[in-house]
């Protein structure tokens, strides 16, 4: 599983993919945040960075299936699956690998906005003057999404060897466990369940650990979410042998 992660995560390196996303979301944070005057910390004049953790998942939603399209697509398309399938691994280790080099990758682009927190921090009146658990929360809310949705997009590349149509049904699939429910939720038909199909989301459990209150309930469920959807693309690969 080492070796596979290795291979993807310099696979990654080596091509554009990996500088173009942190790229893209880097400087889209970075407008959000200082100079679009609607949502410029500077405009607001408090002492927050909510604003990342309030367009992240956005860009997430389309960074992330762009990184992960390429991980089980292109091998079908350039005929190395079989190759893979035939080494000494069993068919999740061959995931998990690609799945960590590609959510080690997302962390990684998480990595440079730290500079956003400490100059929020330096900027804060008295110095310091910021939520720093709600910010920990948020960074840790943002790791669980960014795993969700790794663990979306490697599903989806499974089921496609069309690198375009894995990153579509990616879009569209955490799209919907992200927001989905909620706007399912908002239709004035579910009597006393619409609550209770809102928590299916993660938007829902995202907001809870984002106030800096880490629930073993909020954990449970992206950890819960992450092994259906691995254990999902694992059942797509044992498919060839039916």
């Amino acid at each position: 599983m080492l070796a596979i992660l290795k291979k993807e995560f310099n696979g990654f390196l080596n091509s554009l993919i990996a500088y173009i996303v942190i790229s893209v979301f880097l400087v889209a944070v970075g407008m959000f945040m200082w100079v679009f005057p609607e949502s410029s910390v500077l405009e607001y004049g408090f002492a927050d960075i909510q604003t990342l953790f309030n367009m992240a998942p956005w860009l997430f939603l389309f960074l992330i299936p762009a990184i992960t399209m390429r991980t089980f697509a292109e091998e079908k398309r350039e005929g190395t699956i079989e190759l893979l399938l035939t080494k000494p691994i069993t068919d999740l280790q061959l995931i998990l690998g690609k799945y960590f080099a590609a959510l080690l990758l997302a962390l990684f682009a998480l990595l440079p906005t730290l500079v956003y927190y400490y100059s929020v921090y330096e900027l804060g009146a008295p110095q310091g003057n910021v939520d720093s658990a709600a910010v920990v929360g948020s960074y840790l809310g943002l790791m669980f999404l960014a795993a969700v949705f790794c663990a979306i997009g490697v599903f989806s590349s499974s089921i496609s060897d069309n690198q375009i149509i894995s990153f579509v049904i990616a879009v569209f699939l955490c799209y919907i466990i992200y927001t989905g429910f909620d706007l399912i939720a908002s239709i004035p038909v579910w009597g006393g369940y619409n609550y209770l199909i809102s928590q299916l989301g993660i938007s829902y459990h995202y907001a809870a650990i984002s106030k800096g209150l880490v629930d073993s309930r909020d954990v449970l469920y992206f950890l819960s979410v992450i092994a259906i959807m691995i254990l999902s693309t694992k059942l797509v690969l044992r498919s060839r042998k039916w």
